[in-house]
């Protein structure tokens, strides 16, 4: 009865990987096929000849090495500020009294719920009439102003840490930077991996605000795959280097999620210490 049991689980585990696999294999068997394989009918599940000069094509078909260093730049600095900026909100929620502190936990929740989509228009003009489009400081101004979900789990993990070790810090003279640098933000890895990995994505995949903000030369790659492969004749998109493209944009993302995995998946599954 275990037996089958446990068999039963792994098949169904087995099945949901597939499912969830399958569009990024559909995509990898899309770059490797000839222009005449993708429009052929009936359709070839498997190319004839393995087209593997497709991804050299595609890096030089656009400045892609450019267009990855300006998201890789924008990637990290957000990411880093985010995270750090984050830390510092959520311990303050956790551990410092003050008066009306729950109602400003809950409006920055609320604030979750705002879509993005409205605050398009509003943020071109802020950052137009500043001088800030064409750079990087909105990414800056953004990863200094933290990130709501961030801030709720270092909130949630700093809210869990034993009492004794700030009390012990403060007899001993820290003050609460200390006592934040020292020994809260050594301790939270977990959520900082959480933070790094989900802050990372959000601005690598990010569409809008490079198209946004950044001109065609500063763009990124997100915006470059996705624009940017077509025939300059006609404007019609060539699909398998296009694919080869987003095959390789979504590496960084894999190799950071892999570095990081541990620490993402214990910093999502609990917010304290065990």
């Amino acid at each position: 009865m275990i037996l089958a049991r446990r068999t039963g689980m792994y098949m169904i585990l087995i099945a949901l990987a597939t499912l969830f696999i399958s569009p990024f294999g559909w995509l990898v068997i899309t770059a490797l096929k000839d222009t005449s394989e993708l429009a052929a009918y009936p359709l070839h599940w498997t190319p004839h000849e393995w087209q593997w000069s497709n991804f050299s094509r595609a890096l030089t078909q656009i400045p892609y090495l450019a267009y990855a260093r300006n998201s890789l730049t924008i990637a990290v600095i957000y990411s880093v500020l985010v995270t750090l900026s984050s830390a510092w909100a959520g311990f303050g929620f956790a551990r410092l009294r003050a008066r009306g502190k729950g109602f400003l936990f809950g409006v920055l929740l609320s604030t979750m719920m705002m879509p993005a989509m409205i605050t398009l228009i509003p943020t071109y003009i802020i950052f137009a009439k500043i001088g800030m489009v064409d750079t990087y400081w909105p990414w800056v101004l953004w990863g200094l102003s933290g990130a709501p979900y961030l801030i709720f789990l270092f909130r949630q993990f700093f809210a869990n840490m034993p009492r004794e070790l700030e009390e012990a810090a403060i007899v001993d003279g820290c003050g609460y930077g200390r006592i934040f640098w020292r020994i809260f933000l050594p301790q939270s890895w977990p959520v900082l991996a959480t933070s790094v990995v989900l802050s990372f994505t959000w601005t690598w995949g990010d569409y809008i605000a490079p198209s946004l903000l950044l001109s065609a030369d500063h763009t990124t790659l997100a915006v470059a795959v996705a624009t940017e492969y077509v025939v300059p004749s006609t404007g019609a998109p060539i699909n398998n280097l296009l694919a080869a493209g987003a095959v390789m944009y979504i590496i960084p993302v894999l190799l950071l999620f892999l570095v990081l995995q541990k620490g993402f998946v214990t910093g999502a599954s609990t917010s304290g210490l065990k």
